[in-house]
């Protein structure tokens, strides 16, 4: 992977599309080549053909994504103490890049999911890179969902490619200030990567294969704890899927209940490949024990789906988002609930949370300092500069106190 950062950091866009014809099968020769840009007109012709029923769900989603990350909207403030004042400025990044997965299933969802944000934060250029199908094209139920959510350039490249040209920069993309989005274990760690050299932001959390922990006892629906297991299993391999209980009547009725659904999916292969690595069925002894093991798996999804489901919630400390109930399933949270579904995996819930306005935005802090607050707290700071050897700094602020101080102007 280092190897393909480097050589997209090197070649640009050469590299790009060799990357893109070994990977993902797409010929770039001919007479008429592929083009790593989708054209502007292509996006916006994928949402007027999208069927009425599938554009009403689109809305649906973009109107409850939009109206939850506008809540989290901060007001400008300021602290004004011993006469300095701070003035806290909150400014959108100017471009942002949005990685969005593709190959095994289309991701309209995590377009909005992750385009919204940048919006709501005020980002003035939304670029967007989806995995292409082997002719090169991009899902049209995607392009109609970057339409929608009014993104500005979309890239048909995907993997760890894709992460490096965003990230540095080729003849045909022009760098981002931060780069966000779910994929496989190669482009989230991509995103580690060029985030540790200092060339862009990612956000705090590890955004890679899927995961979920369902929380049930005796009186949890077996067919409803054990689709909420599948559900999460059928994005691939590498994630976890996780039954905790402490009934073993009901560990044995779930699990009976995944194994016939998963022998029924069309996604087996994806299910079967999460559940061989990443699926286990844990019998503890209380709910107390239940919760606690899921604090240390620290999951990306979490259902609590017990007789008495509020009362695990003040015990949750880790997790990327809490499904409470029988009706509150992780799908929907993953469409419409309106948080992000991009939420920290790998265990980085410990530190890290769903992807927002804020991994848009940085703080500017504004110091403003009256003559009687220098005054003040000058000896202090005159202080700890001495004691940390600096003694411009300790200078800087006795020599405003000394009598005669004048500017040019009174010379």
């Amino acid at each position: 992977m280092q190897a393909i950062l480097l050589d997209v950091r090197t070649r640009g866009d050469a590299a790009v599309r060799e990357y893109t014809e070994r990977f993902d099968g797409v010929r770039f020769d001919g007479a008429r080549p592929h083009a790593l840009r989708v054209p502007p007109d292509v996006v916006a012709e994928a949402l007027e053909s999208t069927p009425s029923g599938l554009r009403r769900a689109l809305e649906v989603a973009y109107g409850r994504v939009l109206a939850f990350h506008r809540h989290q909207l901060r007001e400008e403030g300021s602290v004004v103490e011993d006469g300095v004042e701070v003035r806290e400025l909150r400014r959108p990044v100017e471009r942002a890049g949005l990685y969005v997965p593709g190959g095994r299933a289309r991701y309209p969802s995590t377009v909005l999911m992750t385009a919204v944000p940048a919006r709501v934060a005020g980002v003035s250029e939304v670029v967007l890179c989806v995995p292409p199908d082997a002719d090169g094209s991009v899902g049209a139920v995607t392009l109609a969902a970057a339409a929608l959510a009014g993104v500005d350039e979309v890239y048909g490249i995907g993997g760890a490619q894709a992460v490096a040209a965003m990230a540095y920069g080729t003849e045909s993309i022009r760098a981002v200030d931060v780069i966000a989005g779910p994929g496989n274990m190669y482009v989230s760690v991509a995103q580690r990567q060029v985030a540790g050299e200092g060339v862009v932001s990612v956000p705090a959390s590890f955004a890679g294969p899927s995961e979920v922990v369902v929380v049930a006892d005796d009186t949890t629906p077996v067919d409803h704890a054990a689709i909420d297991v599948v559900v999460q299993a059928e994005h691939g391999p590498d994630g976890l899927a996780w039954l905790i209980t402490w009934s073993e009547a009901a560990a044995d009725a779930i699990s009976d209940a995944v194994g016939r659904l998963v022998a029924e999916s069309p996604r087996r292969g994806e299910i079967e490949a999460t559940l061989s690595e990443g699926g286990y069925a844990v019998v503890v002894d209380g709910p107390e024990l239940a919760m606690e093991v899921a604090n240390a798996i620290a999951p990306e999804h979490l259902q609590l789906m017990s007789a008495d489901p509020e009362s695990l919630v003040p015990l949750v400390r880790n997790a990327g988002a809490v499904f409470v109930g029988a009706f509150a399933p992780a799908s929907v949270g993953d469409y419409v609930a309106g948080p992000s579904h991009v939420l920290p995996t790998n265990g980085s819930a410990r530190f890290a949370e769903a992807l927002g306005v804020h991994d848009f935005q940085k703080t500017v802090h504004v110091v403003s300092v009256s003559e009687d607050g220098l005054a003040r707290l000058g000896p202090h700071v005159a202080a700890l500069a001495e004691a940390e050897g600096l003694a411009a700094h300790a200078e800087s602020v006795r020599m405003r106190r000394r009598p005669g101080r004048q500017g040019l102007g009174k010379r």
